[in-house]
């Protein structure tokens, strides 16, 4: 099984009946093969499903509906083996509330030169059937990925598996559902937004919750699952000295221990995927959860400080993007910068960084909270593993929504930081950061991120895609007077999509 479980994305091959049954035979026999070398594939992450070919517009009509009404389908590829006239495709595409994927490939890689005839030209010519198909696409307006190349490249395969992975993340969207735990950061704006025209848009719901309603499953908690759960810190982390000796410290330790399980408990039981809280709101509670919400992310949850919503959704659809890919995905504020010979941005939050991003076995240790709630806190601290990374901020523009993405490179810290007590992780943003930072801040980007080093640019334009949203990318082509450019042609284009 592949990392996605039940989940498929369902491989469609169109032809018609013009060519008679043995040319029909070879089309299906071709696309199954193909089929099976996808899923033979380490490269691609989710299960490719057969559906048999179709010649008219009654079975694409009704194949697309199949789709939509199935629950493990999360997407569709399909591919024209021969020439399948595109009148035949418009109902099914009018019906079709999946993403697909238009693969242009063709079942062997090279001609044979000395045997090819008339027969061989009529049974593989998705050169010009994909060519038929595309139009209809566009002239439909339907946003879907291309992809060109015989189907046993790797560079190939490894889109395929890109868009199978924003395939999976926009399916976790229209499904999610995010806790908010009190309410937004007083007076904060990139934090706010239109939750029903979120909804609308990426199909994720967002419900708030009081913090007498947390309290209760907090409290809920008995001292048996306390103590087994601290015997499992002791197991996973390099543990403070004296954390188990000092009857402060492990009071603190206990507390967390409680507020984790009982948020998992209360998660689990509303069906929530990802959650938020703030240092403001904290009535009831023993203090900001720190180690709680660490560990909570590190088992799939999405999360936001002070309330923040968006990221914690982004953060919860880009870890279930990533499954089985190298890499940690976190919640992530740009907090403080390193000017130098190369400028750097240190990322890092009050205490909620999630240990996937780790370069080496986090320390488990209790240090003082200051902001909201002034107590001591149990939390993880680690420095984030180097390496190539993306920042995404989805911000709500109030006419529309706007997905943000910077490439970073991020390295090993040039000195310890003995003091300071929390997680964090050191970039160099692209192209730089006086770039870089510059262009974030003419998109409206926001100080809080999800910052993954197990996704890509590619992974997200496929979501965005998806989501029908706008994409603005940093990256080391990045030039500002053309990116101020491109802010204002989107604009324009949004605004004109939308209708009036």
């Amino acid at each position: 099984m592949k990392v996605f479980g039940p989940k498929q994305v369902w491989f469609i091959t169109g032809s018609q009946d013009l060519y008679g049954p043995k040319v029909l035979e070879e089309v299906a026999k071709d696309s199954q093969q193909i089929v099976a070398g996808f899923n033979q594939s380490s490269t691609i992450s989710a299960e490719i499903v057969y559906q048999p070919t179709v010649k008219s517009p009654k079975e694409i009509h009704a194949v697309c509906q199949l789709a939509n009404r199935d629950e493990n389908c999360i997407g569709v590829i399909m591919w024209m083996h021969t020439f399948s006239p595109a009148k035949m495709w418009i109902a099914g595409l009018n019906e079709l509330k999946k993403p697909f994927m238009h693969l242009h490939t063709q079942f062997n890689a090279g001609l044979p030169w000395a045997d090819i005839n008339m027969n061989y030209m009529n049974t593989h010519q998705s050169a010009h059937g994909d060519r038929e198909f595309g139009y209809i696409g566009t002239r439909m307006r339907k946003e879907r990925k291309v992809v060109v190349g015989h189907w046993q490249k790797q560079d190939v395969q490894l889109q395929i598996d890109d868009w199978c992975r924003a395939a999976a993340g926009w399916h976790e969207s229209q499904n999610l559902k995010v806790a908010r735990f009190g309410d937004n950061m007083r007076q904060v704006a990139v934090t706010e937004g239109d939750k029903v025209a979120a909804q609308i848009q990426f199909g994720y719901e967002v419900h708030a919750h009081g913090l007498g309603e947390l309290s209760e499953a907090v409290n809920s908690v008995t001292h048996a699952e306390v103590s087994a759960q601290l015997d499992l810190y002791a197991t996973e982390y390099a543990v403070a000295d004296d954390l188990f000796r000092d009857d402060h410290k492990l009071k603190m330790l206990n507390n967390e221990a409680r507020l984790e399980l009982g948020m998992e408990r209360f998660l689990v039981a509303g069906g929530f995927g990802a959650f938020t809280n703030c240092f403001e709101n904290l009535t009831g509670l023993s203090g900001l959860p720190g180690l709680a919400t660490q560990r909570l992310m590190s088992k799939g949850y999405g999360y936001g400080g002070e309330g923040d919503w968006k990221t914690s959704a982004m953060v919860r659809i880009m870890k279930v993007m990533s499954a089985g890919r190298e890499g940690g995905t976190s919640f992530m504020e740009d907090y403080t910068y390193n000017f130098g010979a190369t400028d750097q941005a240190l990322g890092a939050h009050m205490l909620e960084v999630c240990p996937s991003i780790a370069a080496a076995k986090p320390e488990l240790d209790v240090h003082l909270h200051t902001i909201g709630m002034r107590c001591d806190v149990a939390r993880l601290l680690f420095k984030g593993k180097p390496g190539a990374a993306i920042n995404v901020s989805p911000i709500d523009l109030g006419n529309r929504f706007r997905i943000i993405v910077n490439e970073v490179d991020a390295v090993n810290p040039p000195a310890e930081t003995p003091n300071l007590p929390v997680a964090s992780a050191l970039w160099e943003p692209r192209p730089n950061l006086s770039v870089a930072a510059a262009a974030w801040i003419h998109a409206g980007g926001a100080h809080h991120t999800a910052y993954s080093q197990a996704l890509t640019v590619d992974n997200i334009a496929d979501f965005a895609e998806m989501a029908g949203v706008e994409l603005t990318v940093i990256d080391a082509d990045t030039r500002i007077r053309q990116f101020k450019n491109e802010l204002r042609q989107n604009a324009a284009y949004y605004g004109l999509a939308q209708g009036l």
